[in-house]
């Protein structure tokens, strides 16, 4: 039984909330008594995990492209109209791109894998983070990833959105230090979920053997981290990275 962090009361959005490590954020935050936003681009899943997830406690779904400022500003106000405010906002939602060296990997890849993983952190904060100054309070965490800190190769595009995550982080975490805004990412090793679907299998094997726990994280144990970072408790760190890679990184 996993220890219950206190988010009673609270108001969150997760971003890519329908499956992976987001759905595992919805179903934990649930758990912990928050109210819960979930946006997602496939409208029918994210119903989905709505529908099934209800019943441990009050979750609804936001059709949104985050990758489009005009769609994340909509939903910001649908779901505020909806909730009242809004407390949390976990910017998960990404993408993976294709598995190529840097000389060959294709342009229109790289700007798709950027305006996933890169700007729809940058619009959700700037749609969001006005409405929390305004409350004073408020905790942001956005999901990197290791390859952000050391660099896959043949992930060009990946590697460097999540390296350009946690840099967001620093700077945002920096300008809201005079609140009660605490501005987090995690940097978890690959877990097995739909983006697995994207990478090939010599890929796959190659993040396995950088892991030295020798699996691959669970989306449980992200999300167990995410919701402290979450919490009224991380009241005080703010702009910081909180490494979950098995041991691959330890800075």
């Amino acid at each position: 039984m996993a220890n219950r962090i206190d988010l009673a009361g609270r108001v969150a959005v997760v971003t890519g909330g329908a499956q992976g490590i987001g759905r595992a954020v919805v179903k934990r935050f649930l758990e912990s008594g928050a109210a819960v936003a979930l946006w997602d681009r496939d409208a029918v899943l994210a119903e989905a995990t709505a529908s099934e997830l209800k019943m441990r406690g009050d979750v609804r779904a936001f059709p949104v492209d985050v990758s489009k400022l005009a769609e994340v500003e909509q939903a910001r106000d649908a779901t505020v109209a909806a909730f009242g405010r809004i407390d949390i906002l976990v910017n998960n939602a990404g993408i993976a791109g294709p598995n190529m060296p840097t000389w060959d990997y294709p342009p229109d890849a790289w700007s798709q894998v950027m305006a996933v993983n890169v700007d729809s952190q940058f619009y959700c904060c700037r749609a969001i983070v006005p409405g929390m100054i305004a409350q004073n309070y408020g905790r942001i965490v956005n999901v990197a990833s290791v390859a952000g800190k050391e660099g896959n190769p043949n992930a060009p595009a990946y590697s460097a959105s999540k390296a350009a995550v946690i840099a967001l982080t620093k700077t945002l975490g920096k300008e809201l230090a005079a609140y009660d805004i605490a501005v987090n990412c995690v940097t978890p090793a690959a877990a097995r979920t739909a983006i697995f679907d994207q990478m090939t299998r010599a890929h796959i094997d190659y993040m396995l053997s950088k892991i030295p726990r020798g699996r691959f994280v669970e989306v449980e144990e992200i999300a167990a981290l995410i919701a402290f970072c979450a919490s009224a408790e991380c009241s005080f760190t703010t702009g910081a990275v909180f490494d979950i890679s098995g041991g691959r990184a330890t800075y």
